[in-house]
């Protein structure tokens, strides 16, 4: 597999293939949450920002929490399989970061499926970049196409086996 090729596409596959996304850039274990203990979309969004916050790459809490509520007003982040996909553009980060959670309950997050949500991937760009949180989105659903891959992420007992199922190549 090409070093350009995001996990899951092999060369000359998909929209983002040549964009050189490295996710081990992006994702840190110090901003993966697991047995989050909110019972509602709020409240997991708040968890999360709490991660992000600590991980030292948020500026500002109450301005991505605004960000992120009015793009799920908008829509929502709920996709298929237990999986929600947070996300909003803001002045209160420099560059895309990302936080992953992971509920021991489920919770309704208005999924596609109707089913409801156990792990979550809150993610944040600037406001005046879109490339990289795209790519970041798109390299992000191919891996829970994977069954595999999110029973993985349901079972892990640390965040770095967290991250090493979103990081390892296929």
């Amino acid at each position: 597999m090409a070093a350009n090729t995001p996990i899951g596409l092999t060369s000359g596959q998909g929209p983002f293939y040549n964009s050189g996304m490295n996710l081990k850039n992006i994702l840190r274990e110090d901003s993966i949450a697991l047995h989050l203990k909110g019972g509602t979309k709020e409240e997991i969004i708040d968890e999360l920002l709490v991660a992000a916050a600590k991980s030292g790459r948020l500026k500002d809490v109450p301005a991505a929490r605004r960000s992120i509520l009015e793009r799920e007003r908008r829509m929502s982040t709920g996709m298929k399989h237990g999986i929600a996909i947070p996300h909003g553009k803001t002045d209160a980060v420099d560059s895309l970061i990302a936080c992953i959670g992971v509920s021991d309950k489920g919770v309704d997050f208005d999924a596609l499926d109707r089913e409801l949500c156990r792990i979550f991937i809150l993610t944040l760009s600037p406001s005046d970049k879109t490339g990289p949180h795209l790519q970041f989105l798109a390299e992000v659903s191919l891996l829970f196409r994977s069954e595999e891959k999110r029973q993985a992420i349901l079972a892990a007992k640390d965040a770095v086996s967290v991250l090493k199922v979103f990081t390892e190549q296929e």
